[in-house]
């Protein structure tokens, strides 16, 4: 919602519904210690993909909108490789209550299963930013941008917390970088569909 947002609505709109919503989603889940930090985090994704999103590309520029979709895409997947075949695979304890104190349950997560799983992430993006209009790709490429502003702020955040907290949770947090740019990119362009005057006047890139 926060990418659907910026998207459609600009980069005050998405800097606030993605800062304040989702520090109140912290808020009342449980997770008030995140809660500053998605404030800034997550309302500065929105401006991000919100400025990026109303952009347009100059006509110099469509010739290698190919290339950057390309370059930016790999690394979701290359950091959900890396980062779940170092501190993921292996025997990892699952608990499946509320409770540590309830018996955890282990699975044996293969290393392959995460270049996998990263694979599977970067690909569909690449393949959609190579094949289709230059458009798209620049608003796929603002989505992208802003997830990685994201990973990367709650990265920096974590990193005071002990152990590899810090480590584990990229993989988390490209999931759902992931997920924004899958839901809002089609929900967007639906929303053009029938709604046209929605339609931002882009401004040129």
């Amino acid at each position: 919602m926060v990418c659907t947002t910026a998207l459609l609505f600009g980069p005050i709109v998405g800097g606030i519904a993605g800062g304040l919503g989702s520090m109140l989603a912290d808020l009342i889940l449980g997770y008030a210690h995140y809660a500053p930090a998605t404030l800034v985090i997550k309302g500065f994704e929105g401006v991000v993909v919100g400025f990026l999103g109303g952009r347009t590309l100059k006509v110099s520029q469509k010739s290698r909108w190919k290339l950057y979709t390309s370059v930016i895409s790999i690394f979701p997947g290359i950091l959900l490789g890396l980062i779940g075949s170092m501190y993921y695979s292996g025997s990892v304890e699952l608990y499946l209550g509320l409770s540590q104190e309830q018996p955890a349950t282990v699975l044996l997560i293969p290393t392959a299963l995460w270049y996998i799983l990263g694979f599977l992430t970067s690909f569909p993006i690449l393949l959609v930013g190579l094949l289709s209009d230059p458009e798209l790709g620049w608003t796929i490429l603002s989505t992208i941008l802003g997830g990685l502003v994201m990973v990367t702020g709650y990265f920096l955040y974590q990193q005071p917390f002990p152990g590899v907290l810090a480590y584990v949770e990229i993989p988390v947090n490209i999931g759902q970088m992931t997920v924004g740019l899958v839901v809002s990119i089609p929900v967007v362009r639906a929303v053009y569909r029938y709604l046209p005057s929605l339609r931002r006047k882009p401004q040129e890139a």
